[in-house]
């Protein structure tokens, strides 16, 4: 991970929950700094979200914080302190007002966040803060996360290179409505607040909500963007000639992350790709993607690497979506396993077999309706995601 100019980083163990281990980041961002995100519809949202919420509308951002292990979700007063607490430490850490501070918080919920554990601890990551430490800033903050989740790209703007980075984490309670747990993006290009606020959105329904993993959507869902405006003609406007240049290199990120989670599910051994075409619209393609993607169904058989196409069309009949069973064709990755209403007359259960054993399965619907398309990504469901999930908070 290359560094962006206008960003330094450092990372700590503050005892949020754990002893020794490292459950702090702490972004310190040049002056100047825009900001945008997308953060979650749970009508539950925690505390940080809260803030984020308010504080996005003024565009600007100085510094960021993360703390994994506690999610300051359905905590109350105590949570709304923790939080303002937290943004005047950093503040004072960055040396700028507590609105130009950002904050997102993942781990267990219901549980108090004592923010005195961030006094002392913030001015120490500023005084250590460097341009590098990408991997540590992806570790810290991890929860059920069995590998950190980075991302890069350079794009080629008024002749110059700019970069955007991004960082991610999620494993369970992933069926965002906006991104997903949480996901930060860094870049040099200098881009306003409103254009950064679009692109951002637009990019947020290409990836992270195509992503599901159990159905669930997290209270604390995050995705934010900051443009420190260090390199690259300054994007003020939608029709700026370099504006599709950066939004490529932004969607190229948040694809991979989104893929990274996917295949990081909880107790997951397989990445699932779900691609529906022919649908009578690309909203109506999306809502059989992910009918197929949260079905338990399908997930197991997935993990059991069963090419059962049976539960597949159960999903697409669930959806509530237009479709049409004589129609429906279905493959295992390149095996078409059913179509027009019956199994494929050439169906070979060996060929399907085969395609359900990869580490990367590939399920394609074709409703033969129009032109509407949709691809989301999933995981298959495990013995190991009850296992997770059983014990989340001992």
């Amino acid at each position: 991970m290359p560094p962006v100019g206008g960003v330094r980083l450092a990372t700590a163990a503050a005892g949020i929950r754990y002893r020794g281990r490292t459950d702090v980041l702490f972004a310190l961002l040049d002056e100047g700094t825009q900001v945008a995100g997308v953060l979650t519809r749970s009508r539950c949202p925690s505390a940080p979200v809260d803030w984020c919420r308010a504080k996005l509308p003024a565009g600007t951002a100085r510094a960021l914080v993360v703390n994994s292990a506690n999610a300051n979700a359905f905590t109350g007063l105590t949570g709304r302190d923790a939080v303002a607490l937290t943004a005047a430490l950093a503040a004072e850490a960055a040396g700028c007002s507590p609105d130009e501070v950002f904050l997102a918080s993942t781990g267990v919920i219901g549980e108090p966040l004592d923010g005195g554990k961030f006094r002392g601890v913030l001015e120490a990551c500023r005084a250590r803060a460097e341009p590098t430490g990408w991997l540590e800033a992806a570790r810290a903050i991890m929860t059920t996360d069995t590998f950190p989740k980075l991302a890069t790209r350079t794009a080629r703007l008024g002749g110059r290179d700019v970069v955007v980075n991004g960082i991610a984490k999620g494993s369970g309670m992933i069926a965002p409505d906006m991104a997903t747990m949480l996901s930060f993006v860094f870049t040099d290009a200098a881009v306003a607040a409103p254009v950064l606020q679009d692109v951002l959105a637009a990019g947020a329904d290409r990836s992270f909500n195509c992503v599901t993993v159990d159905g669930d959507t997290s209270t604390s869902d995050t995705l934010l963007a900051f443009a420190t405006g260090r390199a690259g003609p300054r994007i003020e406007s939608a029709d700026h000639p370099d504006l599709p240049a950066f939004r490529a290199a932004l969607d190229e990120v948040l694809v991979e992350l989104a893929i990274l989670v996917a295949r990081d599910g909880e107790g997951a051994r397989k990445l699932v790709t779900v691609l529906v075409e022919g649908a009578e619209s690309d909203r109506s393609a999306h809502r059989v993607a992910m009918s197929i993607a949260n079905s338990p169904l399908v997930k197991t058989a997935v993990a059991g690497e069963d090419a059962n196409w049976g539960r597949v069309v159960m999903a697409v009949g669930k959806a509530g979506e237009p479709a049409d069973r004589d129609r429906l064709a279905i493959s295992f990755g390149d095996v078409r396993v059913a179509v027009a209403g019956a199994r494929d007359p050439a169906y070979d259960e060996e060929k399907a077999s085969a395609a359900m054993r990869e580490e990367a399965v590939t399920i394609r619907v074709d409703l033969g309706l129009g032109q509407g398309q949709a691809r989301v990504w999933t995981c298959d469901l495990t013995k190991g995601y009850v296992e997770i999930n059983g014990d989340y908070r001992s």
